[in-house]
């Protein structure tokens, strides 16, 4: 499988585009792809992820399924002036919940069960579309020591493939774009 994170984007609401320099990296993003045998794409409801694997999906001519559990996780619905310190938190503790948010151990169940599901089905190579945030929390469902800062290091996009689910499962980051 996969796990890829949306290109560069204007912002971080649902309906942000990605950049122009966004859309040149999602047919760089399809480029890399293009043989590696993906015969499904799952992908979050946000504006962003889909537009940064529809050049992947065009060539392939392969549908997009949305898929609302691979939203981006809301750390809270207030505006905190120290977010990334709170969000550092929430990777260290997993039930911490702010206001209106939803801590790293829910956010992890829910893109766990989509990984899960997507696992037992019949396909062979799965493109799972989604944000930072929520890929870092799979990675550390299968990396304990996959945390804030490895979060810290991801690119918009980023490119991890998790294979040998049926004993011990490999991670390992396939592609980056360099800021």
């Amino acid at each position: 499988m996969y796990i890829i994170r949306h290109c560069k984007a204007i912002g971080q609401a649902p309906e942000a585009e990605l950049t122009r320099e966004g859309f040149e990296q999602a047919h760089e993003l399809a480029d890399f792809l293009i043989d590696s045998g993906i015969d499904i794409i799952v992908c979050s409801p946000y504006l962003r992820a889909i537009q940064s694997i529809q050049p992947l999906a065009e060539r392939l001519n392969l549908e997009i399924t949305v898929e609302e559990r691979l939203s981006e996780r809301i750390l809270s619905r207030e505006n905190l002036p120290d977010w990334l310190d709170q969000l550092r938190a929430s990777f260290t503790d997993l039930d911490r919940c702010l206001p209106g948010g939803e801590s790293s151990r829910d956010a992890m169940k829910r893109i766990t069960s989509v990984f899960d599901e997507l696992s037992a089905t019949r396909h062979k190579n799965i493109a799972l579309v989604t944000h930072g945030n929520l890929m870092a929390l799979l990675l550390k469902n299968f990396d304990s020591h996959f945390g804030f800062e490895q979060w810290q290091g991801l690119s918009n996009p980023d490119v991890y493939r998790i294979s040998g689910l049926d004993y011990i499962p490999i991670i390992q980051r396939v592609w980056t774009l360099s800021s």
